[in-house]
Formats: structure tokens, sequence, C-alpha cells
């Protein structure tokens, strides 16, 4: 199954559950062996094989030692400057997003011909 914006998210925890479990199987390593080496209990390993949410920091741990650890880099990755956006910043980097800019309000009056002049 391929990931995409259209799977629910229990569906891409699913995936994601299969995923691993496949991947720690390829590495004989059992639940157990697993959540040893990860520094978690085997009820989570458990938990993340079957698609139930886990905290952030767990699958980083469970990466670590499924050796997957270099996927996060395509799962986020790192942002690039577009030129027109270096020039405007002049170097520095940005903090904030900008609030959309707001349509003016038409006034009360309906606009008629000869108005503008």
């Amino acid at each position: 199954m391929n990931v995409s914006n259209q799977l629910t998210d229990e569906a891409i925890l699913a995936e994601m559950g299969k995923r691993m479990a496949r991947c720690r199987l390829d590495r004989q390593l059992t639940q157990a062996d697993l959540a040893a080496q990860a520094g978690v209990s085997k009820r989570t390993v458990e938990r993340i094989e079957a698609g139930d949410s886990v905290q952030m920091s767990t699958v980083i741990r469970i990466l670590r030692v499924l050796d997957l650890l270099q996927g996060v880099d395509r799962l986020v990755p790192k942002p690039g400057l577009r030129p027109m956006d270096l020039l405007k910043l002049k170097g520095r980097e940005r903090k904030r997003a900008s609030a959309p800019r707001k349509a003016k309000k038409p006034s009360g009056k309906a606009w008629t011909w000869g108005d503008g002049a």
C-alpha cells in the first residue's frame, strides 16, 4: 500500500506498523528483543505494530534499532529557501509565518458608472 493523502491517519499508522514489523522480522528480532534494545516495553512494540498511536520519541528509538533513521530525512526533508526569499530576508532566518492579507471590505454603497470621476 502506498501512503497518500487519501488514507486516514489510522490507515497510515497501521501501514507503518506493518512495515516496522516486517523490518523487525527481517532482522530476526523478537518483539521482546526490539523492546529491550530500544528501551521500551514489549507492549509498546506490540502497539506500534498494531497501528496504535505512540510518542514520536518512541518511534525514533525503534527506528534507530531497526537501522531506519535515515528515513526520517525523507519523512521531513530539510527545507530550502527559494532565491527570492533569500533576497527578501537578506541572510536572516525566518522565525514566523505571515498572516494572510485581508481583502478590502467593500463600502456599503454599490458602485455605478461615473462614481470614479
